[in-house]
């Protein structure tokens, strides 16, 4: 059954060449076709979780070269988890787009460029060689900075070429790290690294590879304070792109990649853990900070991305089970409830065409199903109960307490509180209170819009139930427990072959 492993990169790459190649002539491809291919690979991923559970880590390996000698691809709880989150929310990004692109041209491109995304972000949660990694990081990363600039305006070209700045200097200090590992180990394969790494022991080299890595992919999932390409990109791009980007493309490139290097490849240690405790308490606290004071809807919700971003890395710096359980399921929970309110933000720019808060008002009378989804999904950012946000706010909250962390623990709960603030500024701003003349002609968006925010909707308010144990056992514990190993996984990794 490892033989699924690479077809979540391959269905990827043909939607994209397929969609690249005939989508300019037939609407099959730039309409049913992007949601029949998400679907495929949402199904592939409920079936990856089931696998793990059943059979523990796989390896497929490239051209049946064993590794190390051979490049090869690695499935166990975490990839199986990451992958889950980022096709379940492409899938409705797909659906959603449909409508909402039709205002481009070229709309085949949007979704070749979606697609390659799409390609470049699972490479990167299966791959079990480094190299492979950035190449994959790589292919994820200048697709989204075409698909920033997609609109072509001064604003979207603007922001595209900072955010591509910021991304090449992100990426060319992973791969000078990459180079010195390589140099170090004379080996490519993360779990020969580790083994190598064990045998070695550390060094100062060791400790420089790590700092670069830790900058790089803290770039790439904006943490502070490498966070400032951010909040000018997301708020630029397509809506649909802004869930992709926020949702869970610096999830993939960013923290991905940060928790498979420090827990299963170099390994970590209470400096690692101490260094990202800190970035994502800043990022916590300065996120919403800023957030506070933003009147653009969707640059607002930008730096509220910098903000949950923090508890996620709050959580997996801890390194204890429930700390690590907690910042996996915020992960999760963020990849849905900040994708809907993107998508939230952009049916209002579409009926309405602005995101300025301070014009709207009174849109809940117009477009009911958009600002009601918008509440479910503000109360579940916000963490209020019984929503999908409480609870794993909850257990990074408590997980602070137990490991007696309790300076992180009140700057969580006081982030919450300001995340709180924030949200019903948006809900009284935007869609409460007296209806503008201006917007008495409005119409709630089409019915494929509406279907993807209803459905994400209804995954924050029934997403606590991912902690009952029958479900918590076969998704959450077994990611949980895939960054637990450490370095276990260079053993079952090599011990597999």
């Amino acid at each position: 059954m490892e033989h699924i492993i690479p077809l979540f990169v391959a269905i990827s790459l043909a939607t994209a060449f397929l969609i690249s190649l005939l989508g300019s002539k037939f609407k099959f491809f730039r309409t049913a076709f992007p949601v029949i291919s998400s679907a495929a690979l949402v199904i592939l991923s409920v079936l990856s979780i089931f696998l793990v559970n059943n059979n523990g880590l796989m390896v497929y390996k490239m051209g049946g070269w064993i590794p190390p000698i051979g490049i090869c691809m690695v499935l166990d709880g975490l990839s199986s988890f990451m992958l889950l989150t980022v096709n379940l929310v492409a899938f409705f990004i797909m659906i959603y787009s449909i409508n909402y692109v039709k205002k481009y041209t070229d709309v085949y491109k949007y979704f070749g460029l979606l697609f390659l995304m799409l390609a470049g972000m699972n490479g990167v949660i299966i791959t079990g060689d480094l190299f492979n990694l950035f190449v994959y990081l790589e292919v994820a990363a200048v697709s989204s900075y075409a698909l920033v600039a997609f609109g072509t305006g001064r604003q979207e070209l603007e922001a595209s070429f900072k955010y591509m700045v910021m991304g090449t200097l992100a990426s060319g200090l992973i791969l000078l790290s990459i180079a010195l590992m390589y140099s170090y180990t004379s080996t490519l394969n993360m779990a020969d690294i580790g083994k190598s790494l064990a045998n070695e022991g550390s060094s100062s080299v060791i400790i420089f590879i790590s700092v670069m890595f830790i900058v790089g992919f803290g770039l790439k999932a904006a943490l502070v304070p490498f966070h400032w390409w951010l909040p000018d990109a997301h708020p630029s791009a397509p809506a649909p792109i802004s869930a992709m980007l926020s949702g869970v493309l610096i999830k993939a490139l960013g923290v991905y990649a940060i928790i498979r290097i420090f827990y299963n490849v170099i390994g970590s240690n209470i400096y690692t853990s101490r260094i990202l405790l800190v970035l994502g308490t800043l990022s916590m606290i300065v996120g919403v900070i800023f957030a506070i004071g933003q009147y653009d809807f969707k640059r607002l919700l930008a730096y509220h991305s910098i903000s949950q971003i923090g508890y996620v890395i709050l959580g997996i710096g801890l390194a204890t089970p429930l700390g690590i359980l907690g910042g996996l399921f915020h992960l999760f929970n963020h990849s849905i409830f900040k994708s809907l309110l993107f998508l939230n933000s952009g049916a209002v720019e579409y009926s309405t065409g602005t995101r300025d808060l301070k014009k709207m008002g009174g849109l809940n009378k117009k477009m009911p199903v958009t600002g009601n989804t918008s509440m479910i999904a503000s109360m579940s950012i916000a963490g209020i109960p019984p929503f999908n946000g409480f609870w794993s706010k909850l257990l990074i909250i408590i997980a602070c307490v137990e490991a007696n962390e309790y300076i992180y623990g009140l700057f969580a709960v006081i982030g919450s509180v300001l995340t709180m603030a924030s949200f019903m500024k948006v809900q009284k701003y935007a869609f409460l209170g007296k209806l503008k003349e201006k917007w008495k002609n409005i119409e709630e968006v089409p019915f494929g819009m509406k279907f993807s925010m209803i459905c994400l909707a209804l995954i924050c308010v029934f997403g606590g139930l991912l902690l009952l144990p029958e479900i918590s056992n076969l998704l959450l514990k077994e990611a949980s427990n895939a960054v637990l190993i450490g370095k276990e996984y260079v053993n079952q990794v090599l011990g597999s072959v």
